[in-house]
């Protein structure tokens, strides 16, 4: 019998994992479908795409998409210790202070910028800014890049030659502007996922149990008091019993998922798989958020880019001092900026990456070029996230909605000019061969709109599907408790009231290190 039994070893649950075993009377079970992160691409900051499609990942596709060519859209999922942290491109990116204190406006108290800004500082290991925003006796390593690519250093200059502000640190004072994405990567150049840095040092621990290649199948209910959960290990059917608490950590898919698969949802959705309703909450899965990206690729005329770096000179280089371009986390830099004047934050994100990155990284190109995407941060569409069968094995039917509402159209359209013009500035201007994607200026806004939708991609941030919240939509409160029920929580990016204006991990390991507080102190 373990007092907390903690569902998903990613971003969220292995910082739960670290902070409730610290206290050596409170028994932790942490189950992950995954198996362990000894598979040495993980450590390779270059090679994370290259996990995609691996056994590390859920490889997830989406339902087609009506207003993107009605093109099913792959979405990987971490499904390894560390979950998403073990593979994504660990780019370090709290959000701006306004969507925290929207959080709090919306009636989530304790979740205002002020309220969470201790909680980001107390997970961060960061040795270059000394100031209050910033951590330096965390367990996760935040580093500046350290052999940033000379062309990512000419994209800040090529922002700041159309008036665009230099900004070196977006965790900081002020989120806009052009500079180098922190990341979670180590003083050795290796990746510092959440397994690395938060489970790693707790599993000496003995009241931590750590179960891999265990697939949660349903949480056990008794009346609407969570009481266990059941899996499945080496094809045999286990259960284990909790004392306390279950802690949902499955990620913006796979919790609302799990929800559904126990019988808490939407009361219709769960009868048309003859599901038992333990309670009927209508927001399970709903609300569901994303970032999307689409492509600007340059041909660059110089042996410069990361394309022709991976040599074994380089690997041995990276081996022995980190110092290399295989610790480069390929998205180096970009910037924050607002397309309209009259907007509080920023509504584009670039990501600028010196080497080809088209496809998710699948599809292989000779020669040497760079990229940036153009990304929206505020979503107006909405998806969903539904059962496609009461088999805990199917994947579960993923339905963003992608650029279903007009405005986001029109914000990337913004997005993407701006971008094109200042990846063919005068600082970069030198460096171009020619166009690569879009492989020539486009003529009218059709022709944008259509390179647009041909190229959109996930930027791998889904959220909001177990949205925090006191409406008759929500799904957890201000404590991520889940409403209507007793003795379980959800503790990921599900629980976001509303997307953050950057990359989610960050904000993720935060939420995870308030939940561990708000769990001690009940």
């Amino acid at each position: 019998m373990f007092d907390y039994i903690i569902v998903g070893a990613g971003s969220a649950g292995c910082v739960l994992a670290n902070r409730l075993s610290e206290n050596p009377q409170i028994k932790v079970l942490l189950l992950e479908a995954g198996k362990k992160d000894n598979n040495p691409l993980i450590s390779i900051p270059a090679a994370f795409y290259k996990l995609f499609r691996t056994e590390a990942d859920w490889n997830f596709y989406t339902e087609p998409q009506p207003f993107v060519n009605h093109r099913k859209m792959y979405q990987p999922r971490g499904k390894v210790l560390g979950g998403s942290s073990s593979i994504n491109a660990m780019i370090y990116i709290r959000g701006h202070k306004e969507d925290y204190d929207t959080w709090a406006r919306l009636g989530n108290k304790g979740w205002s910028y002020e309220d969470v800004l201790p909680y980001f500082k107390k997970s961060e290991n960061q040795q270059v800014f000394k100031d209050s925003f910033h951590g330096e006796r965390g367990l996760l390593n935040v580093r500046n890049q350290v052999l940033p690519n000379p062309l990512t250093s000419l994209l800040v200059e090529a922002a700041k030659s159309l008036g665009y502000a230099a900004n070196p640190d977006f965790n900081g004072a002020e989120q806009e502007g052009f500079g180098m994405f922190q990341t979670t990567i180590d003083e050795r150049g290796r990746r510092h996922s959440t397994a690395k840095a938060f489970l790693a040092p707790a599993l000496k621990r003995p009241n931590l149990k750590v179960m891999t290649k265990s697939l949660v199948r349903k949480i056990l209910f008794e009346g609407k008091k969570a009481v266990g959960v059941e899996f499945e290990q080496g094809g045999q059917i286990k259960t284990e019993k909790a004392n306390s608490e279950i802690l949902l950590c499955a990620g913006a898919f796979q919790s609302p998922q799990l929800l559904m698969l126990s019988g808490v949802g939407r009361g219709q959705d769960l009868q048309q798989f003859n599901i038992p309703v333990v309670h009927d909450l209508q927001g399970v899965g709903q609300n569901l958020k994303d970032h999307v990206i689409t492509s600007i690729v340059m041909t660059c005329n110089q042996k410069i880019t990361l394309d022709t770096q991976d040599t074994p000179w380089n690997l041995l280089k990276f081996l022995f001092t980190g110092k290399s371009p295989f610790a480069s986390n390929i998205a180096e830099g970009g910037g924050f900026i607002r397309t309209k004047p009259h907007l509080t934050a920023p509504d584009i994100q670039y990501h600028f990456g010196p080497g080809y990155f088209v496809n998710h990284g699948f599809n292989k190109i000779k020669g040497n070029g760079f990229s940036m995407g153009p990304t929206l941060l505020q979503p107006e569409s909405t998806g969903e996230v539904r059962l496609s069968s009461p088999n805990p094995h199917d994947a579960p039917l993923i339905d963003p909605q992608y650029l279903s509402k007009e405005e986001d159209l029109r914000t990337m359209i913004e997005g993407f000019n701006i971008g094109y013009q200042i990846l063919t500035a005068k600082p970069l201007q030198p460096y171009i061969k020619q166009a690569y994607l879009p492989t020539k200026e486009l003529q009218n806004e059709q022709e944008i709109i259509e390179h647009i939708k041909t190229h959109l991609q996930t930027l791998y941030h889904p959220t909001s599907t177990c949205r925090m919240g006191n409406d008759t939509k929500a799904v957890v409160n201000d404590k991520l408790q889940v409403h209507g029920l007793e003795n379980i929580r959800v503790v990921d990016a599900s629980v976001m009231p509303t997307i953050v204006r950057g990359n989610t991990n960050a904000p993720t390991i935060m939420i995870a290190e308030k939940a561990a507080d708000l769990i001690k102190n009940k």
